[in-house]
């Protein structure tokens, strides 16, 4: 299969690490610049907000600050060598978020991205010259897209005691540490958002499609809920291969398996593998990476009509995350000459 063209569903930190080492992957096999597939990655902003006047888009910052290499990897979320000033100061006002702390640094990233979109430009257009700032003016080595340019937010409705309620993705999250069961999941605004053409662009002319290991339900879930999404990759005729969020029977990272529970979804690498389905019967995939511990899931993934294979999938640093990268490529290789 000759690639030209990459493109990877990714929301948050484990999407934003999957993509770093994708990026690594692809300079070891293909040492010159001018040979190497473009790689495109349409992001999840459905846990995008206001906040303090500030529109904060939380998985495009995730994956600006990781491909830049200027994210905190020890913390998980961020920049390096942060202070935390403003943050204070807003709080003493009673402004914002006090459980949802902004680094000084990262505020001036929501201060430019508040103004271009006040100046009238879109989240996409937007996105395209904070990314352009990186690495001496050359951009990053990926092409950051939004879902959408509309705002999207997932809200999730949780009982605190005094009945029902809806609240902010990030303050269920972030507050709550998931700690109150969700009843459900409501992203406000999707009814009026739509893909955008170049995210549907993008979907058209790839040639590999993967689905980062990110949360399967508010991050690529709100995606594909987004209108026209969905249907572009139901058109497109590269190979789509997922990777596992779930290690064992738990999450990787964060509260997945929460967000699991409240759809009614196990919490193991063959029932997501179930819940995206198989594309041959109107599903999303064609392959799925599971863990070496979940080895035993690959002929029950295989049974739902998706190719499977078992592989390393702790990200621990650089090296790891290209590997698994390596390996998702190579089972799209797989799926596209067993279609002949």
């Amino acid at each position: 299969m000759h690639m030209q063209n990459i493109v990877v569903l990714v929301g948050g930190v484990g999407g934003a690490r999957f993509t770093r080492g994708l990026v690594s992957e692809l300079e070891r096999r293909y040492p010159a610049a001018e040979d190497r597939p473009r790689v495109t990655a349409v992001v999840n902003t459905g846990d995008d907000s206001w906040i303090a006047g500030l529109r904060v888009t939380p998985d495009l910052d995730s994956m600006m600050y990781t491909l830049a290499g200027v994210s905190d990897d020890e913390r998980g979320w961020g920049l390096r060598d942060e202070s935390y000033r403003v943050s204070a100061e807003l709080e003493k006002y009673g402004v914002g978020w006090p459980w949802f702390t902004l680094g000084d640094l990262d505020i001036s990233t929501h201060i430019a991205r508040t103004s271009m979109l006040r100046d009238g430009m879109s989240l996409t257009s937007v996105v395209e010259k904070l990314t352009a700032r990186w690495h001496d003016g050359a951009g990053l080595p990926v092409r950051l897209l939004p879902m959408s340019d509309e705002h999207v937010e997932t809200h999730v409705e949780i009982d605190l005691g005094s009945g029902p309620e809806l609240v902010h993705f990030e303050e269920w999250w972030v507050k709550h540490r998931a700690g109150v069961p969700a009843r459900r999941f409501v992203q406000v605004g999707i009814t009026g958002a739509s893909a955008t053409w170049e995210a549907r662009d993008a979907l058209e002319q790839a040639d590999v499609v993967l689905i980062a290991p990110s949360n399967p339900v508010v991050s690529i879930g709100t995606m594909l809920a987004v209108p026209g999404l969905r249907a572009a990759l139901d058109a497109s005729a590269a190979p789509v291969v997922g990777v596992s969020p779930i290690i064992g029977g738990a999450a990787v990272r964060g509260y997945a398996d929460a967000c699991l529970t409240a759809i009614g979804v196990e919490t193991s690498a063959r029932a997501v593998a179930a819940h995206y389905g198989a594309r041959r019967d109107g599903g999303l995939l064609d392959g799925w990476l599971v863990g070496e511990e979940d080895a035993v899931a690959v002929p029950e993934v295989e049974a739902l009509g998706i190719r499977a294979r078992a592989v390393p999938l702790w990200m621990r640093d650089v090296a790891t995350s290209a590997a698994l990268a390596g390996d998702a490529l190579d089972l799209a290789q797989g799926v596209r000459d067993s279609a002949g």
